[in-house]
């Protein structure tokens, strides 16, 4: 299973237990599918929503548990049946999923921060349930960091999004910057970019440190997981502010040294 294709999927298989493998990868293949028809190929949304409303009629079938004859739906049930997984979490992955096919501009960062609920949050929430760890004040943390990450990866890939028609930068905070798409579509990195993408990962730094308490609540593998997870989006933060927000040349990537730093943190925490 390659984890590398779903962002929004912070799970290194080598820290995995052996035990969780087959319940994270029957959850991984359904979110990997799913951003796959909200996200791939050269089908119209009307084709993408329809084929992501399918997936809620499969989810509605496991609910009244009426056998799918779908492998990925039937391992899927065995899944959410083992560690009673609360299925409004995959609902509102496949809601963030159709948003992503009608929608391709937010307003504020709350907008953004609603999405973010639904993309990124309840992967965080399901790996919770797994490790039977889905605490009021875990789940608190779990959405900080989630969110944050997801954040991450929008900031470090306006470039590629820009290529895909949308932006995820809040409009608000565009235009507070002074700065219009048409900068975003010629790649300029000017002194009001660079300040826009400090405020922003300043903004983000804040929400992914305020979900780190769960790193030391959390016990053995998961635990060293979620550190490491967090220190690559500070690191990855770093590496954008090292750069003055010039994603468009110098996109921020951890190489090897960038590993030695995160486990370095990672122990020190």
């Amino acid at each position: 299973m390659s984890v590398e294709h779903y962002e929004n999927f912070p799970v290194a298989s080598l820290l995995l237990p052996a035990r969780l493998r087959p319940a994270v990868e029957a959850i991984y293949a359904f979110a990997r599918t799913a951003d796959d028809i909200a996200d791939e190929g050269d089908a119209m949304p009307e084709q993408r929503l329809l084929g992501l409303s399918q997936y809620e009629t499969e989810l509605r079938q496991i609910e009244t548990s009426q056998p799918s004859g779908n492998p990925l739906f039937d391992r899927l049930h065995k899944v959410i049946q083992q560690y009673t997984l609360p299925m409004q979490a995959f609902r509102d992955l496949l809601s963030a999923f159709k948003q992503d096919v009608t929608t391709t501009r937010y307003n504020s960062y709350d907008d953004l921060l609603d999405y973010c609920k639904r993309s990124a949050n309840p992967v965080g929430l399901l790996m919770l349930h797994l490790y039977a760890a889905a605490t009021p004040e875990n789940k608190r943390d779990s959405d900080a960091i989630c969110s944050a990450l997801q954040l991450i990866n929008f900031w470090q890939d306006i470039a590629i999004d820009w290529g895909k028609q949308r932006v995820y930068v809040p409009l608000q905070d565009l235009i507070a910057f002074n700065i219009d798409e048409a900068q975003i579509a010629n790649q300029l990195n000017s002194p009001q970019w660079a300040a826009l993408m400090q405020f922003e990962t300043s903004r983000t730094r804040t929400l992914l440190i305020s979900g780190m308490p769960l790193c030391k609540r959390l016990p053995g593998r998961i635990g060293w997981e979620l550190r490491l997870v967090v220190q690559g989006g500070l690191r990855i933060l770093e590496r954008i502010d090292a750069v003055e927000g010039d994603i468009f040349h110098r996109r921020p990537q951890l190489g090897k040294a960038d590993w030695f730093v995160m486990l370095w943190r990672a122990i020190k925490m």
